[in-house]
């Protein structure tokens, strides 16, 4: 990955406490796997910001290098990668995800 793509993705990270790289956005989500993360989030009210990776093709690679984990949506806490929809449902269900945030 090149040095611009890697600080275009560290400087989205950093932007919000909590990141989600996710498909579509949390309004309009384009898998489930997405709107399952967002749902989470929302329920349990915790605030983030998003980019949909479906409008930035270069982000949509990149952060899969980045994170060295294949799939989308990605869910960072400040500025740590935690997981994709299945540890982000663990958690959450566990009650470890408030705590992280």
């Amino acid at each position: 990955m090149d040095e611009q793509l890697q600080q275009q993705i560290e400087s989205l990270i950093a932007s919000s406490n909590v990141f989600l790289f996710m498909k579509g956005t949390p309004a309009h989500p384009q898998c489930g796997f997405s709107a399952q993360v967002v749902g989470i989030l929302q329920q349990q009210n915790i605030p983030f910001q998003s980019c949909d990776v479906l409008e930035h093709e270069a982000i949509r690679q990149g952060i899969k290098d980045h994170a060295h984990w294949p799939t989308i949506p990605q869910l960072y806490i400040s500025g740590k990668f935690i997981g994709g929809c299945d540890i982000v449902t663990e958690l959450a269900e566990s009650g470890e995800l408030k705590k992280l945030v």
